[in-house]
């Protein structure tokens, strides 16, 4: 199954002749997750060629305009191409009447069902679950209210050793093998292990985005052992009291975050247009984490399934 991360826009503020506002696409199997939606983000998935009527999910983290001006147009562009599935938006609390006055104003009356959850962006809260993956929010420290977003698969089956199952196993007895029970008799006693007919189970894959935020330590034991964790790095640390001043992080700030928390790779994004070479970023990052890259415009970063 799929696990991929392809990154849509990486600018902050303002867009450049060559870098747009910050969104970027997670697909895991067969669904499609935005995450932000700056202006021109429907621009982007056509250049992608990411189809946006297969989004199931989109997530805004705060309302700074550039990263959620492209959503009003992103939703009509649906509507009058016929969207019929629901659509579940996930943002802070003031998006709903935003999206509601500019539609209102415009005349438009969605084909398609759009399911609101307003978000509290200052706590770690479960926000979305399905068969495969859970969806949390962590709380960012910015001017307005801004939250980021943790995506972890669920625990996976471990694969059964044919050969080394009794025949007299019944279906449910296999199942319970399958997520890691033992098989008792009666009086509660092990009459097969299950370390001893299964397999480890494959990785289950995580994905963390931190939105604007000052450097924030607090957030460590929710980034422990992340396998792809996005965090912004809007400037170098020669600004690093600007950076403060503007509830903003460092690119080494943000790799100091990923060494600390033991994270498999990171990403760094969000760039202050005054750096037309973000060679200089990188450096710096990597001089604190070498596994570090730029989540520029079509990037893409896969979490490959694997066993530990």
């Amino acid at each position: 199954m799929d696990f991929e991360l392809r990154i849509l826009g990486s600018s902050s503020a303002t867009p450049s002749a060559n870098r747009h506002h910050t969104a970027q696409v997670l697909t895991i199997g067969n669904q499609i997750h935005l995450i932000d939606c700056g202006e021109g983000t429907q621009m982007q998935l056509m250049q992608y060629k990411v189809k946006h009527q297969r989004i199931c999910n989109i997530y805004i983290s705060h309302l700074h305009g550039d990263h959620y001006f492209g959503l009003a147009g992103l939703l009509s562009t649906m509507h009058l191409q016929g969207r019929q599935l629901p659509l579940h938006l996930f943002g802070p609390p003031g998006l709903s009447e935003i999206l509601s006055l500019q539609f209102r104003y415009s005349g438009t009356n969605l084909s398609f069902k759009l399911i609101f959850h307003e978000l509290e962006t200052g706590c770690y809260k479960k926000i979305f679950e399905d068969k495969q993956i859970t969806v949390h929010t962590i709380p960012m420290e910015h001017r307005v209210p801004t939250c980021g977003f943790i995506f972890r698969e669920k625990p996976k089956p471990r694969p059964l050793v044919k050969e080394k199952l009794p025949p007299y196993l019944t279906p449910p007895q296999l199942v319970r093998l399958k997520w890691g029970e033992d098989i008792k008799d009666e009086q509660g006693n092990v009459i097969l292990a299950n370390k001893d007919v299964t397999l480890e189970p494959k990785h289950s894959r995580s994905y963390a985005y931190c939105s604007d935020s000052r450097y924030k330590p607090d957030l460590l034991p929710y980034l422990h052992h992340i396998d792809l964790l996005y965090h912004e790095a809007t400037f170098l640390s020669d600004m690093e009291e600007r950076a403060n001043h503007t509830f903003h992080s460092t690119a080494r700030q943000a790799a100091q975050m990923a060494a600390s928390a033991e994270v498999r790779r990171l990403l760094l994004g969000h760039f202050s247009v005054r750096y037309k070479d973000l060679t200089p970023l990188l450096t710096e990052a990597q001089e604190v984490y070498e596994k570090t890259d730029l989540a520029t415009e079509g990037s893409i970063f896969s979490v490959l399934e694997q066993r530990p």
